[in-house]
């Protein structure tokens, strides 16, 4: 799958109509200083050989140098990626949770007035961009009651950053005993968190419902009531057996929002990966895009096989 996601992102930067060559050296440059560029990035070099040679170097950790920077792209792909993390999972464990017991709560209440303001809910956050929602949360809890912080990044311009330890703001001060800089840290992160967990816990809230809906209509919890079963065993079973695909697609959600939590970090300076991938792309930094895109394939085969080995724990009958 990796190979595969590397091959199709390789072939569609080289077969774009955009040349690298000229976006690194400007409208001005003539025809010598280009081919020396497409020389010394390789670019002058057989497709086939090209895709060989970036494989290999990728086997071995290497991803190469980016065209814009010149440092090497898994040296700025590691702290912006802590940082995105930083952002995403405890968003993601909000609003997974909130998604998840809400959607579920609603297909028990089902065609009450909490099933249908649930519903509601989760169209409003399938249908509102996440920038739009970004924007508006900023304009009411930073610029109207004030009890946001700025969005200027991940801690304030008056707080000095930790010594670096692993890259995540809040941890390493923690790490240091500085309680200032975590909670200015906390501070920054409370509204990003919470508009993307919002944004999280829509799609996963709708689809919990229909899931437990399925399972409460289906045969086996028919047969369980009409064994006299308490209520409380019943709605234990429709639990257990909703959770396998909802962990399913909790995963796709995770793996999803790494890419889409690109706007969301752009407004508010966060300097996270999906920040730092987006402007490669924009700026046509070709092996930082390939980077960028790799490193989300990793990271969607390891969230998928955690989910797997999950709903092989849970599901007995996977097992045979």
């Amino acid at each position: 799958m990796l190979l595969g996601v590397v091959l199709v992102t390789f072939l569609l930067i080289r077969i774009g109509t955009r040349d690298a060559s000229l976006m690194l050296a400007g409208p001005f440059a003539d025809a010598a200083m280009l081919e020396r560029i497409r020389s010394n990035l390789g670019l002058d070099r057989p497709l086939y050989e090209q895709f060989f040679i970036y494989v290999g170097h990728l086997v071995q950790g290497d991803f190469g140098l980016s065209w814009i920077s010149g440092r090497p792209v898994i040296d700025e792909i590691r702290p912006r990626l802590v940082a995105t993390m930083e952002l995403l999972l405890p968003a993601f464990a909000i609003g997974g949770f909130a998604g998840a017991s809400l959607g579920i709560a609603s297909a028990f209440r089902y065609g009450s007035r909490f099933d249908h303001t649930s519903r509601f809910l989760s169209l409003l956050g399938f249908s509102v961009p996440t920038y739009w929602i970004g924007l508006m949360a900023i304009f009411l809890f930073y610029s109207v009651f004030g009890i946001a912080a700025a969005p200027m990044g991940r801690i304030g311009m008056a707080s000095f950053p930790p010594m670096p330890v692993t890259g995540s703001v809040l941890i390493d001060g923690a790490l240091a005993g500085d309680w200032d800089v975590v909670i200015d840290a906390l501070h920054h992160l409370a509204l990003p968190v919470a508009i993307l967990a919002v944004i999280i816990a829509a799609p996963i809230l709708k689809h919990s419902r229909v899931i437990a809906l399925d399972v409460i209509n289906s045969d086996y919890v028919s047969y369980a009531r009409s064994c006299g079963l308490p209520p409380r065993i019943v709605r234990q079973i429709v639990v257990r057996n909703s959770l396998a695909p909802i962990l399913t697609l909790a995963g796709s959600e995770l793996t999803g929002t790494l890419a889409a939590v690109s706007l969301l970090e752009l407004i508010f300076a966060w300097g996270g990966f999906g920040q730092w991938g987006l402007n490669a792309i924009l700026s046509g930094d070709f092996a930082a895009v390939q980077g960028y895109v790799a490193v989300i394939a990793l990271f969607s085969i390891g969230v998928f096989l955690v989910i797997d080995l999950l709903v092989l724990w849970l599901e007995p009958r996977t097992r045979s």
